[in-house]
């Protein structure tokens, strides 16, 4: 049988992946053999079924820690994916869901849909190294 903590993130993969089925009306499942290594040499995330994004799940008792480590594994992650964005789910206590990005996630969204807006159209490129969007 799994040691407790192989649970608790198993559940929390799964409550995650139907949460962000209800609100994206996709489906997201967990992947199978979350956290294992790839062809492409890397860990690729623990949700699948949300277009170019690496989604990484965190039910940790320290929140904080767990807000502070796992975006750069998730960036990491989208790099092994060859993914244009990655996202971080943190379970707070209570079932509370939060998500997580670095400035340089955040600032990706941002670009992608001021981009789409009339007003964005002037944005200036920026490398992906400077968190762009892929």
């Amino acid at each position: 049988m799994a040691n407790p903590q192989k649970r608790k993130g198993d559940a929390a993969e799964r409550e995650a992946a139907q949460l962000l089925s209800d609100l994206l009306g996709l489906t997201v499942r967990r992947k199978l053999g979350a956290g294992r290594t790839t062809y492409a040499g890397g860990d690729t995330g623990d949700l699948d079924g949300v277009p170019a994004h690496v989604i990484q799940v965190a039910s940790w008792a320290n929140t904080a820690a767990a807000a502070r480590l796992k975006p750069d594994e998730a960036a990491l992650q989208a790099e092994h994916a060859a993914a244009g964005f990655a996202a971080t789910l943190v379970r707070f206590r209570g079932g509370t869901w939060r998500v997580v990005l670095t400035p340089e996630q955040w600032a990706a969204y941002v670009r992608l849909i001021l981009r789409q807006s009339p007003q964005g159209t002037a944005l200036p490129d920026l490398p992906p190294s400077s968190g762009g969007e892929a």
